[in-house]
Order: C-alpha cells, then sequence, then structure tokens
C-alpha cells in the first residue's frame, strides 16, 4: 500500500534539489558516468596514495575556488585569456579552450548557432531539452543579454517567452520597444549568458559560466549593436567582470569591450524580469532605468 504522505514528501525534495521534470524514460545516475576521455599522463600526473592524496570536496560544492574576475574592469574577460587554474576538475580546461576556437571560429550568427548546437563542453547541455540561442531582430541597435533559460525557454527554445518573458515585452513595449520590429532602431535583439537551462532553474555555477562564456562574447562581437542591457545580476557582473551585486549595478551605464568590437558599447544593467514579479515594488526603479535607455537610444546617431 502506498505511503501517501511519504510520496509527497519524497517529490517535494525532488523539487527542492532541481529534479523537477523527466527528461529522459529511463533515470540516469551522474555520479557513475565515465567521463568523455582519459586524462593523459602529462594531466594524470604522478601517482598518489590514498593517504597523501588531497581531501575531497563537500557535496556540491567545487573541488576549487571559483576565479576572481577584477572590480576594476568593466569591459569582458579576453577570449584568449588564461585557461582554468592548476588543480581544475578533468575537462574544465579543455571545454573553455573548446568554446574558444570555436566561437571564434564563427563568423556569422548561423555559424556560432552551429558551434553552440555541437558544443559539449557544458554538463547542462546533457540535462536541458533545448538550446536556446536568441530570439528578436539581429539587426536591432539594442541587444538584451539574459542569465539561463527558464522552463518555458527550455520547452520553447526561446529566450524569454515565460512569465518573466511576458513582462519583458511590456517593459520594452512602454518605451517603444519590440523584440519582433523590423526597424533596428524599434527593435531588440535577446540572448542569454547560458543556452542551456540549469535544473531547477538554480544559479548556474562558475564552471558552467567559465565554459559558455565565449559564445555570448562572441555573439556581441557578430551582432554589433550599439546598445547591451544586462537582464539580471549574473549577465551584468559577468560580463563586466564586476563584483557588486545588481542592486548596486542597475541604472549605471558602463562601457563594455572585447577583442572583437571596434569601440566600447554603452551597457546598461536592469533588474531581471523574474525578480520585479516577486517584488513589484521596485518596477518604479526600473521604470527611470528603462526611461535612460530610452534617452541614450534617442541620442545615438543615424547608423550609417
Amino acid at each position: 500500500m502506498i505511503d501517501t504522505a511519504k510520496a509527497v514528501a519524497d517529490l517535494a525534495w525532488l523539487v527542492e534539489i532541481g529534479a523537477d521534470e523527466a527528461i529522459n524514460d529511463q533515470p540516469t545516475d551522474w555520479t557513475q558516468v565515465a567521463s568523455r576521455r582519459a586524462p593523459t599522463a602529462r594531466e594524470a600526473g604522478p601517482a598518489r596514495s590514498p593517504a597523501s592524496a588531497p581531501p575531497a570536496a563537500a557535496p556540491g560544492r567545487s573541488a576549487t575556488p571559483p576565479e576572481k574576475k577584477s572590480p576594476a574592469l568593466a569591459t569582458a574577460p579576453a577570449l584568449g585569456g588564461a585557461d582554468a587554474p592548476p588543480g581544475s576538475p578533468l575537462g574544465m580546461t579543455e571545454a573553455r579552450a573548446s568554446a574558444r576556437g570555436a566561437a571564434m571560429a564563427a563568423t556569422t550568427l548561423e555559424d556560432l548557432h552551429k558551434a553552440l548546437l555541437a558544443f559539449d563542453g557544458c554538463p547542462l547541455k546533457q540535462t536541458a531539452s533545448s538550446t536556446v540561442f536568441a530570439d528578436g531582430n539581429p539587426k536591432a541597435r539594442v541587444m538584451l543579454i539574459g542569465e539561463a533559460p527558464g522552463e518555458q525557454e527550455d520547452r520553447q527554445g526561446k529566450p524569454f517567452v515565460g512569465p518573466a518573458g511576458a513582462l519583458l515585452d511590456k517593459m520594452l513595449a512602454a518605451i517603444g520597444l519590440d523584440r519582433h520590429a523590423e526597424e533596428p532602431d524599434k527593435a531588440v535583439y535577446i540572448s542569454n549568458i547560458l543556452p542551456w537551462r540549469p535544473p531547477g532553474n538554480r544559479n548556474p555555477t562558475d564552471s558552467e559560466i567559465a565554459a559558455c562564456l565565449p559564445f555570448i562574447q562572441r555573439h556581441v562581437e557578430i551582432a554589433d549593436p550599439d546598445i547591451l542591457v544586462f537582464l539580471g545580476g549574473i549577465s551584468a557582473k559577468t560580463l563586466l567582470a564586476k563584483t557588486e551585486g545588481i542592486t548596486r549595478l542597475r541604472g549605471r551605464w558602463f562601457d563594455y569591450g572585447s577583442p572583437g568590437l571596434t569601440r566600447p558599447l554603452p551597457a546598461l544593467a536592469l533588474l531581471h524580469p523574474a525578480y520585479l514579479l516577486r517584488n513589484p515594488g521596485a518596477k518604479r526603479e526600473t521604470w527611470r532605468d528603462l526611461l535612460s535607455l530610452r534617452e541614450k537610444l534617442r541620442g545615438l546617431p543615424p547608423r550609417p
């Protein structure tokens, strides 16, 4: 006989840890999945006895500390930057090198999309239903960059199509912008730092962000907008290389630069629409930020 109370408690626990939907017909124990390849002798290093092996990391924590971002820089890290620090988990260095090479080889958005579909260096791809690339008009003067797809985005394969996306569309319409507009001055182009949904909509890890970062950097370079808008703290802190939280970054203009851009881009940080759904009182300050965006767009010189 089924213990209903225990079954409900078990389901609630699964949702809490992020297992909120079935991806495959049969469950996969990811702790038992072997690495895609064995380490080389150089990577493996000298053999260690069990007594000299370093202590295992606590469950749910990385064995290596996250990379520190310089608070003095307001430009994105270069695509050709240093690899992961020594001692990184097996495959992280290779994943970042592979992502940089694939991203830098792309010269069109179509090339970049294909490269992303072929990229296997981020484990989020294995649990996501879709690779969420972009939506809107790629010729738009304003490019919006969010954090990661949610449940509806993962199902439909487009960014910002759930409740937060509906609010974002209303916010844009209030200042005369529309993701489906044909005129570049009235359109927006939307993407995310990560193209794959983290299970349970949890925050992405530093290693997941690092694996995908070269693709969004190259995405900006190829789209070549006139203004960037970062939606949420993860997007703003990652691409501006800042340590401050979104409540301190929002409403401020920064210069964003990367090697493939011919000039710095004005960049504005906004509160994420999902945050506004939970905290409607913050809509007042977001409205002021949107007006600032409208004025900046109106002040741009005409495109040649």
